[in-house]
């Protein structure tokens, strides 16, 4: 039997990079999907995709900053497929880098919208239903920055994604007695649209590959089994854990 037969999962910033990788997976996995971007034709570029494969998917398109974006993705995943067991909150924002003293308050709140209030959003409507499934599986992708690894000019960024490690925490320990897992993904250097252009050259990914014990960045596939392992019943007693799927960067010194 396939991981994910008959369950069914949310996936935001699917139009792209491990968001995109992770759809392809979790339905060749047996999920039907309910695909969250902001950009509605690269949304339906996936979701044709994966409909070729044999999945089953609806593509919702909206800004994850945005309470109504998480009511309408967990409200169509309950009309279109009964329910909801899986959902992978992976939008996010690199948003304004740079001097901590030249970050303005919209740059700062910006950042935060888009990669903590947009989880709490998440988890706010996503938990009730799978509580009326009786289980789920709840991962929010945050990041090894600002967790084990600090970056200078990367105030915000590291902030917002840190938040995403307290707040798995205390869902996992609200939610933990009514068998709702938590779990946040911390992935390293990543081949992303988002790593680009925060790394846009040659010479910088070779470096940014350099800081890792692996000596290179991930494949967006390679963070996908991450995430579809979360999913899973194969971590049926992992919860309130910040996995770091970083390749070393953590760790390494040479």
């Amino acid at each position: 039997m396939r991981a994910l037969t008959k369950k069914v999962a949310i996936i935001t910033g699917a139009s792209s990079g491990i968001g995109e990788a992770a759809a392809r997976l979790f339905a060749s996995e047996g999920a039907s999907l309910v695909i969250v971007a902001r950009r509605q034709a690269e949304l339906n570029r996936v979701l044709s995709g994966i409909e070729t494969l044999g999945g089953q998917a609806v593509a919702i398109a909206g800004d994850v900053s945005e309470e109504a974006t998480a009511e309408r993705a967990v409200n169509a995943a309950v009309t279109t497929f009964g329910g909801l067991d899986i959902a992978f909150n992976n939008a996010g924002t690199l948003g304004a880098m740079g001097p901590t003293a030249d970050i303005t308050a919209h740059q700062w709140c910006e950042a935060v919208d888009t990669n903590l209030t947009s989880a709490f959003f998440a988890a706010k409507h996503q938990i009730p239903a799978m509580l009326q499934r009786g289980a789920g599986s709840v991962i929010f992708t945050s990041t090894f920055v600002g967790y084990t690894v600090g970056f200078p000019g990367a105030a915000a960024y590291a902030a917002s994604k840190a938040g995403l490690v307290g707040l798995t925490q205390a869902l996992a320990a609200e939610f933990g007695p009514r068998s709702v897992r938590v779990n946040a993904l911390l992935p390293g250097g990543t081949d992303t649209p988002m790593a680009a252009h925060m790394n846009g050259t040659p010479e910088a990914l070779t470096q940014v590959a350099s800081l890792h014990a692996l000596k290179r960045i991930a494949r967006p596939e390679e963070l996908a089994q991450a995430a579809l392992f979360l999913a899973s019943d194969a971590a049926s007693f992992m919860t309130g854990t910040a996995m770091l799927v970083d390749g070393g960067v953590s760790i390494n010194r040479t």
